[in-house]
């Protein structure tokens, strides 16, 4: 049996343009795959890793446009973002630091 679920014109157009932005980060970075997080009544979170090892994310108002996006920016989807995911990301100076003092407190009024 055909899916005959209809796609409302606008989300459409949000999940082309969010499709374009993945494509952009994709093309710079030497390719991306992705991983989509469900944020509740904010939408869902795109999480995208570069060939390089870049991460960035961008926003969606709701999963189904966020699936509709990653679909049509044509990248590979992870279900979960588990070791195997995570080990592609490079994290640099600043993200351990953020990560230090979120760990500890973070920084000291001394």
């Amino acid at each position: 049996m055909a899916d005959t679920q209809q796609v409302d014109p606008k989300d459409g157009q949000k999940a082309a343009r969010l499709a374009k932005r993945i494509g952009g980060y994709a093309k710079e970075h030497g390719g991306a795959e992705g991983h989509v997080e469900y944020l509740g009544e904010r939408g869902a979170r795109i999480v995208l890793v570069g060939e390089d090892g870049a991460w960035g994310d961008v926003h969606a108002p709701s999963m189904e446009i966020a699936r509709l996006a990653v679909e049509k920016a044509g990248i590979t989807v992870h279900e979960q973002f588990d070791g195997d995911f995570a080990a592609k990301v490079k994290t640099g100076p600043y993200e351990w630091s953020r990560m230090a003092g979120i760990q500890v407190g973070g920084p000291s009024n001394d």
